[in-house]
Protein backbone atom coordinates (compact mmCIF):
# COMPACT_ATOMS: atom_id res chain seq x y z
CA UNK A 1 0.00 0.00 0.00
CA UNK A 2 1.47 3.47 -1.01
CA UNK A 3 2.54 5.35 2.13
CA UNK A 4 0.28 8.34 1.53
CA UNK A 5 -2.54 6.65 0.68
CA UNK A 6 -5.54 7.78 3.27
CA UNK A 7 -8.07 5.33 4.93
CA UNK A 8 -11.43 6.59 5.26
CA UNK A 9 -13.81 4.41 8.03
CA UNK A 10 -17.30 5.24 9.38
CA UNK A 11 -19.17 4.10 11.57
CA UNK A 12 -23.09 4.29 11.99
CA UNK A 13 -24.79 5.13 14.87
CA UNK A 14 -25.49 1.84 16.46
CA UNK A 15 -21.93 0.81 17.16
CA UNK A 16 -20.91 4.37 18.20
CA UNK A 17 -23.33 4.62 20.97
CA UNK A 18 -22.64 1.26 22.17
CA UNK A 19 -18.85 2.04 22.44
CA UNK A 20 -19.87 4.94 24.10
CA UNK A 21 -22.68 3.38 26.04
CA UNK A 22 -19.36 0.56 27.09
CA UNK A 23 -16.96 3.70 27.78
CA UNK A 24 -19.12 5.80 30.08
CA UNK A 25 -20.94 2.97 32.16
CA UNK A 26 -17.51 0.77 32.34
CA UNK A 27 -16.58 -0.31 35.97
CA UNK A 28 -13.24 1.98 35.29
CA UNK A 29 -14.86 5.30 34.15
CA UNK A 30 -14.45 7.59 37.51
CA UNK A 31 -17.87 7.93 38.84
CA UNK A 32 -16.52 6.34 42.66
CA UNK A 33 -18.96 3.78 42.39
CA UNK A 34 -16.89 0.92 43.83
CA UNK A 35 -17.11 2.93 46.88
CA UNK A 36 -21.22 2.64 47.25
CA UNK A 37 -22.88 -0.44 48.00
CA UNK A 38 -26.51 0.97 47.94
CA UNK A 39 -27.29 -0.06 51.78
CA UNK A 40 -25.99 -4.09 50.82
CA UNK A 41 -23.27 -3.75 53.32
CA UNK A 42 -25.81 -3.29 56.36
CA UNK A 43 -27.88 -6.31 54.46
CA UNK A 44 -25.19 -8.66 54.53
CA UNK A 45 -24.37 -7.75 58.28
CA UNK A 46 -27.61 -8.13 59.37
CA UNK A 47 -27.99 -11.46 57.73
CA UNK A 48 -30.36 -10.54 55.15
CA UNK A 49 -27.88 -11.27 52.24
CA UNK A 50 -26.07 -14.62 52.80
CA UNK A 51 -25.49 -16.73 49.33
CA UNK A 52 -26.24 -16.41 45.52
CA UNK A 53 -29.91 -16.52 46.25
CA UNK A 54 -30.35 -14.24 48.77
CA UNK A 55 -29.05 -11.22 46.56
CA UNK A 56 -30.26 -12.41 43.07
CA UNK A 57 -33.87 -12.00 45.40
CA UNK A 58 -32.87 -8.87 46.95
CA UNK A 59 -31.11 -7.14 43.77
CA UNK A 60 -34.45 -8.23 41.60
CA UNK A 61 -36.81 -6.45 44.14
CA UNK A 62 -34.44 -3.29 44.32
CA UNK A 63 -34.72 -3.32 40.23
CA UNK A 64 -38.41 -3.93 40.41
CA UNK A 65 -39.82 -2.40 43.12
CA UNK A 66 -37.24 0.10 43.92
CA UNK A 67 -34.52 2.42 43.05
CA UNK A 68 -33.90 0.75 40.16
CA UNK A 69 -37.16 1.12 38.98
CA UNK A 70 -37.06 4.73 39.53
CA UNK A 71 -33.74 5.68 38.33
CA UNK A 72 -34.75 3.87 34.83
CA UNK A 73 -38.03 6.55 34.62
CA UNK A 74 -35.68 9.37 35.52
CA UNK A 75 -33.01 8.22 33.26
CA UNK A 76 -35.72 7.85 30.29
CA UNK A 77 -37.05 11.48 31.34
CA UNK A 78 -33.74 13.10 31.15
CA UNK A 79 -33.00 11.16 27.72
CA UNK A 80 -36.44 13.49 26.30
CA UNK A 81 -34.98 16.49 27.81
CA UNK A 82 -31.43 16.27 26.55
CA UNK A 83 -31.84 19.87 24.98
CA UNK A 84 -34.82 21.58 27.35
CA UNK A 85 -31.77 22.88 30.35
CA UNK A 86 -34.80 24.12 32.09
CA UNK A 87 -36.47 20.74 31.87
CA UNK A 88 -33.27 19.03 33.03
CA UNK A 89 -33.08 21.11 36.27
CA UNK A 90 -36.45 20.34 37.48
CA UNK A 91 -35.73 16.66 36.92
CA UNK A 92 -32.43 17.09 38.94
CA UNK A 93 -34.55 18.46 41.43
CA UNK A 94 -37.26 15.89 41.85
CA UNK A 95 -34.16 13.10 41.27
CA UNK A 96 -32.28 14.59 44.26
CA UNK A 97 -35.64 14.92 46.39
CA UNK A 98 -36.97 11.56 46.10
CA UNK A 99 -34.33 9.49 47.23
CA UNK A 100 -35.07 8.28 50.65
CA UNK A 101 -32.01 8.70 52.81
CA UNK A 102 -28.52 11.02 53.36
CA UNK A 103 -26.43 8.08 52.02
CA UNK A 104 -28.33 7.58 49.23
CA UNK A 105 -28.53 10.91 48.19
CA UNK A 106 -25.01 11.20 48.67
CA UNK A 107 -24.51 8.06 46.22
CA UNK A 108 -26.24 9.94 43.15
CA UNK A 109 -25.60 12.91 43.59
CA UNK A 110 -21.52 12.18 44.04
CA UNK A 111 -21.60 9.90 41.04
CA UNK A 112 -23.95 12.22 38.63
CA UNK A 113 -21.29 15.01 39.36
CA UNK A 114 -18.41 12.89 38.69
CA UNK A 115 -19.58 11.69 35.85
CA UNK A 116 -20.18 15.07 34.18
CA UNK A 117 -16.64 15.39 35.23
CA UNK A 118 -15.36 13.15 33.64
CA UNK A 119 -17.95 13.04 30.14
CA UNK A 120 -16.51 16.52 29.30
CA UNK A 121 -14.40 14.56 27.20
CA UNK A 122 -17.42 14.16 24.85
CA UNK A 123 -19.91 16.77 24.38
CA UNK A 124 -22.29 17.68 26.97
CA UNK A 125 -25.59 19.05 27.66
CA UNK A 126 -26.70 22.01 29.81
CA UNK A 127 -26.97 20.70 33.78
CA UNK A 128 -26.56 21.56 36.99
CA UNK A 129 -23.28 21.40 38.36
CA UNK A 130 -24.10 19.09 40.88
CA UNK A 131 -26.88 16.27 39.51
CA UNK A 132 -28.26 12.85 40.20
CA UNK A 133 -26.59 9.71 38.49
CA UNK A 134 -29.48 8.65 36.41
CA UNK A 135 -29.90 12.00 35.33
CA UNK A 136 -26.78 12.96 33.79
CA UNK A 137 -26.31 9.54 32.34
CA UNK A 138 -29.76 9.94 30.43
CA UNK A 139 -29.11 13.19 29.46
CA UNK A 140 -25.36 12.68 28.08
CA UNK A 141 -27.26 9.94 25.96
CA UNK A 142 -30.23 11.65 24.73
CA UNK A 143 -27.71 14.54 23.50
CA UNK A 144 -25.90 12.22 21.68
CA UNK A 145 -28.66 10.61 20.06
CA UNK A 146 -28.32 7.12 21.65
CA UNK A 147 -31.19 4.90 21.91
CA UNK A 148 -33.21 5.36 24.93
CA UNK A 149 -34.10 1.48 25.59
CA UNK A 150 -30.41 0.71 24.72
CA UNK A 151 -29.45 3.31 27.53
CA UNK A 152 -31.63 2.59 30.17
CA UNK A 153 -30.80 -1.30 30.36
CA UNK A 154 -27.15 -0.78 29.83
CA UNK A 155 -27.52 1.59 33.23
CA UNK A 156 -29.70 -1.10 34.77
CA UNK A 157 -27.07 -3.70 33.74
CA UNK A 158 -24.48 -1.40 35.29
CA UNK A 159 -26.27 -1.30 38.75
CA UNK A 160 -26.74 -4.26 39.36
CA UNK A 161 -22.69 -4.88 38.62
CA UNK A 162 -21.52 -2.99 41.08
CA UNK A 163 -23.79 -4.54 43.95
CA UNK A 164 -22.80 -7.81 42.83
CA UNK A 165 -19.24 -6.75 42.42
CA UNK A 166 -19.78 -5.35 46.02
CA UNK A 167 -21.41 -7.91 47.35
CA UNK A 168 -18.42 -10.38 46.26
CA UNK A 169 -16.44 -8.21 48.77
CA UNK A 170 -18.80 -8.22 51.76
CA UNK A 171 -20.32 -11.96 52.19
CA UNK A 172 -17.77 -12.81 50.50
CA UNK A 173 -19.30 -14.40 47.04
CA UNK A 174 -17.02 -16.01 44.44
CA UNK A 175 -16.70 -14.40 41.17
CA UNK A 176 -18.48 -17.16 39.57
CA UNK A 177 -21.30 -16.86 42.03
CA UNK A 178 -21.55 -13.51 40.74
CA UNK A 179 -21.78 -14.21 37.12
CA UNK A 180 -24.33 -16.61 38.33
CA UNK A 181 -25.92 -13.94 39.68
CA UNK A 182 -25.83 -11.29 37.02
CA UNK A 183 -26.95 -13.65 35.04
CA UNK A 184 -29.72 -14.89 36.51
CA UNK A 185 -31.50 -11.04 37.14
CA UNK A 186 -31.15 -10.28 33.11
CA UNK A 187 -34.86 -11.43 32.70
CA UNK A 188 -35.52 -8.63 35.49
CA UNK A 189 -33.12 -5.84 34.10
CA UNK A 190 -34.95 -6.19 30.86
CA UNK A 191 -38.30 -5.91 32.28
CA UNK A 192 -37.81 -3.25 34.48
CA UNK A 193 -35.96 -1.54 31.03
CA UNK A 194 -39.10 -2.54 29.09
CA UNK A 195 -41.65 -1.61 31.83
CA UNK A 196 -40.68 1.62 32.49
CA UNK A 197 -40.57 2.68 28.78
CA UNK A 198 -44.18 4.58 28.96
CA UNK A 199 -43.84 5.57 32.65
CA UNK A 200 -44.49 8.80 33.91
CA UNK A 201 -42.47 11.16 36.70
CA UNK A 202 -45.83 10.53 38.56
CA UNK A 203 -45.09 6.76 38.85
CA UNK A 204 -42.15 7.02 41.03
CA UNK A 205 -42.03 5.31 44.33
CA UNK A 206 -41.20 2.39 45.60
CA UNK A 207 -41.80 -0.08 48.43
CA UNK A 208 -38.61 -2.01 49.20
CA UNK A 209 -38.52 -0.70 52.55
CA UNK A 210 -36.28 -2.85 54.03
CA UNK A 211 -33.63 -1.75 51.55
CA UNK A 212 -34.84 1.97 52.40
CA UNK A 213 -34.10 1.29 56.04
CA UNK A 214 -30.96 -0.56 55.05
CA UNK A 215 -29.27 2.65 53.33
CA UNK A 216 -30.33 4.52 56.73
CA UNK A 217 -28.94 2.18 59.21
CA UNK A 218 -25.71 2.06 57.36
CA UNK A 219 -24.96 5.80 58.49
CA UNK A 220 -24.60 4.49 62.29
CA UNK A 221 -22.71 0.62 61.08
CA UNK A 222 -19.59 -0.05 63.81
CA UNK A 223 -17.51 -1.18 60.67
CA UNK A 224 -18.57 0.37 57.07
CA UNK A 225 -16.32 -0.73 54.13
CA UNK A 226 -18.63 1.43 51.85
CA UNK A 227 -19.87 4.93 51.61
CA UNK A 228 -23.42 4.07 51.88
Amino acid sequence: MPADTTITMTMNNAPLAQLRLLAWLSPGFPTGAYAYSHGLEWAVESGDIHNGETLCAWLADVLAYGSGRNDAILLRHAHRAARDPAALAQLAELAAAVVPSRERHAETIDQGTAFLRAARAWNCPALPEAVAYPIAVGALAGWHGIDEDLATAAYLQAFASNLISAAIRLVPLGQTTGLQVLVAIEPAILKVANDTGTAHLEDIGGCTFRADLAAMRHETQYTRLFRS
